[in-house]
C-alpha cells in the first residue's frame, strides 16, 4: 500500500510523512521527489524546466520505484509529495494500480493565509519564493480535481502530530 501525503508547500507533508510511519507499522517514507533530484543531476542536464515533474520520465520512474521497494520489503509506503497537475497525478495512480498497488490518497490542506504565514515563517529554509508561486496553483488543483480524488486533512488548525493520528487512523480502518 502506498499512503500518499499531497498538498502543497507549507501543509506539513515533511513532517506529516514521518510521524505517520511511526504510526504504521511496517511502513518507510519515500520521498519521490529525491526521483527528481537524480533527474536533475543527469549531465549534460535534461531539458529546462521549473519543476522536475513536467519532464516525462519521472512519473513512471516514481511509479516502478515505488513498485520495486514494495516487492522488496512489503509493508506500507509514506509518500510525501506534491503533484497538482490532474494528468500527472493520473499517469502515478493509473501506472500503481496496474501493478495493484492500493493507494489512499490524502490532501493535507490549509488556507491560503496560514500556508503563506508557514511560507513565509520558516526558520529552515527561509521565505521561499519557489514554494510561495505553488499557492494559487495549488488553490486551483483543489478547486477543480484534487479534492475529489483524495481525503482531505485539513491541517489549518492541527498540528502534524493530530494530522498523522487522523492519517494512520484512515488507514487502518
Amino acid at each position: 500500500m502506498i499512503v500518499w501525503l499531497n498538498g502543497t508547500h507549507g501543509a506539513g507533508k515533511t513532517t506529516t510523512s514521518a510521524l505517520v510511519q511511526r504510526l504504521l507499522p511496517g511502513s518507510r517514507v519515500f520521498d519521490a521527489e529525491k526521483v527528481g533530484e537524480t533527474l536533475m543531476d543527469i549531465t549534460p542536464g535534461l531539458p529546462d524546466t521549473d519543476n522536475f515533474q513536467h519532464w516525462p520520465p519521472w512519473r513512471p520512474l516514481v511509479v516502478e520505484t515505488a513498485r520495486r521497494v514494495l516487492d522488496y520489503t512489503g509493508g506500507t509506503l509514506v509518500m510525501p509529495m506534491t503533484v497538482l497537475v490532474e494528468q500527472y497525478w493520473r499517469e502515478i495512480s493509473t501506472g500503481l494500480a496496474q501493478h495493484a498497488i492500493e493507494v489512499r490518497h490524502f490532501v493535507l490542506h490549509a488556507d491560503q493565509d496560514t500556508l503563506r504565514g508557514r511560507i513565509e515563517g520558516d526558520t529552515l529554509l527561509g521565505p521561499s519564493p519557489f514554494r510561495l508561486k505553488y499557492l494559487e496553483p495549488y488553490a486551483e488543483a483543489a478547486r477543480t480535481w484534487l479534492h475529489r480524488e483524495a481525503e482531505v486533512v485539513d491541517t489549518t488548525h492541527l498540528t502534524p502530530a493530530e494530522a498523522a493520528s487522523r492519517i494512520a487512523e484512515a488507514v487502518r480502518r
